[in-house]
């Protein structure tokens, strides 16, 4: 029977094999949507996300997290569950099918009326898969997950870049997400040994929604920060405007998912296990906090670095907008990790309540001073949409002081030396190589020339999270040779 240590390490592993796996693939045919679609293309379907990001919201309503929170969850709780999002899935696309006219006439865009219904079919096939999701996520099974994940991505990918290459614009952008929750929906369930009963019973629902009623609320407030931009951006500027920041924003996430998914898969439960251990649990939680600060800094510093050679190179001039979007998404995109991490230990605690106020919070004082600031242009909203950002990681960490007396200088301790190790580094490889005038060959140097200064910076000061990682990394592969 592995060790906690042990479940920990290999969920980390598996989910980084995953996250990596899937941005790998989701970069090469993001540079082949980029290239054969236009910005209008993405503005369009920006624009409706947010509606099917709320409605997979409701229909799951926070029952994952609350099954990972129970110590031993039955048959019935997943059962429950299974029945309550199939049923809840089906009505929120009725009600979303009715309501396309109404978000057509927000946007002065008629031809949202059918791309919406198209679009929200992709609820429909979510709902499938909620229990078996909760049933992996709940027994560790990432490497499962991560096999699924993967393959839904590769199948998705291919069918939107046909469609695409066929010349079927938005509509190729709409099938990725449908085609995904298909092919993931049968893999969770191929994986998972549980199976449904034709016996109905809401009583273990009914007695997880305290504590997932708020979950949900807080995912729905998440969304609606998330994609504040879009929806301001879509009402107020044109499709193309959005499309641009749009593709800042998914290249911007596609990078910090990389460690985001990664520590993801393993901390609430992680968390959950060591909740009666509070002299333990500290200890992990710093040490996922250096881990994550480790790998989250210097990519996603490294990625601003290099936003404008790769945008250029990789998905032609039409997008340049969208490097100096990108950015500045990417000091935003480096904290995020760190955000959900903490945020996980408030879950794991059972205190969903403060984790919705501290999430409404952010939302609320983002929402008024995007709504405030929107003539002031695109940059000046990005700008303060990241600073905002960044500033929240004190709120996050103000509550898991509170609650298990994570110092405020242990806490920096813990980031700053990767933080601004990776801001050294990239400031110096910006100015090293400005003489470079080949786009290609300043994309090559600057990559290469960071990663090496970042590990020779770190093994100069001896970081013991490196050595960590580069032991395992040897242990896998020696065990696999």
């Amino acid at each position: 029977m592995d060790s906690l240590k042990d479940k920990t390490a290999k969920g980390l592993f598996w989910g980084g094999m995953n996250t990596l796996a899937m941005q790998f693939v989701g970069l090469l045919f993001g540079i082949l949507l980029g290239r054969l679609l236009s910005p209008d293309d993405f503005g369009l379907v920006a624009m409706i996300t947010i509606f099917t990001l709320v409605a997979t919201a409701l229909q799951n309503s926070g029952f994952i997290t609350a099954i990972a929170n129970l110590k031993s969850p039955t048959s019935r709780d997943y059962n429950s569950v299974f029945w309550f999002n199939i049923i809840v899935g089906g009505a929120l696309y009725v009600v979303l099918f009715l309501s396309a006219p109404l978000i057509a006439r927000y946007y002065h865009k008629p031809e949202l009326t059918s791309l919406s219904r198209y679009a929200f079919l992709s609820i429909l096939f979510a709902s499938l898969s909620t229990a078996q999701s909760a049933y992996l996520f709940k027994n560790l099974m990432v490497k499962q997950r991560a096999k699924s994940g993967f393959v839904a991505v590769i199948v998705s990918n291919v069918v939107g870049a046909v469609m695409a290459w066929r010349g079927m614009a938005y509509w190729s952008i709409a099938t990725q997400p449908i085609v995904f929750n298909m092919v993931n929906a049968t893999l969770f369930w191929h994986y998972s040994p549980w199976r449904p009963t034709l016996h109905i019973d809401f009583g273990p629902v009914r007695s997880m929604f305290r504590f997932s009623c708020k979950l949900l609320a807080t995912t729905l407030l998440t969304h609606v920060n998330n994609n504040v931009l879009n929806i301001l951006l879509g009402r107020y500027y044109t499709a193309h405007d959005t499309g641009n920041y749009n593709q800042a924003y998914q290249w911007d996430t596609k990078c910090l998912s990389v460690v985001q998914g990664m520590v993801d898969s393993v901390a609430q439960p992680v968390m959950v296990d060591l909740r009666d251990q509070p002299v333990r649990q500290l200890e992990a939680l710093r040490k996922l906090v250096r881990f994550t600060s480790f790998l989250s800094f210097p990519l996603l510093l490294g990625f601003g670095l290099v936003a404008r050679e790769f945008i250029v190179l990789a998905i032609t001039e039409k997008w340049l907008a969208s490097a100096e979007l990108i950015q500045i998404l990417c000091l935003a995109g480096a904290v995020t990790p760190l955000c959900s991490l903490l945020s996980s230990l408030i879950v794991s605690k059972g205190l969903s309540g403060l984790y919705l106020r501290c999430t409404l919070g952010l939302s609320l004082l983002q929402i008024l001073t995007m709504v405030t600031i929107w003539p002031l242009g695109i940059r000046v909203m990005v700008a303060v949409y990241t600073f905002i950002n960044i500033m929240w990681l004190f709120v996050w960490h103000f509550f898991v002081r509170r609650l298990i007396g994570y110092r405020l200088r242990l806490f920096l301790l813990d980031v700053l030396p990767f933080a601004l190790a990776a801001l050294a580094v990239m400031t110096a490889v910006h100015f090293a190589t400005q003489a470079i005038a080949e786009l290609w060959l300043l994309l090559l140097v600057r990559i290469v020339l960071a990663a090496v200064l970042y590990y020779a910076v770190m093994r100069v000061a001896g970081a013991k999270i490196l050595e960590e990682s580069m032991a395992f990394i040897r242990t896998k592969l020696g065990r696999n040779a």
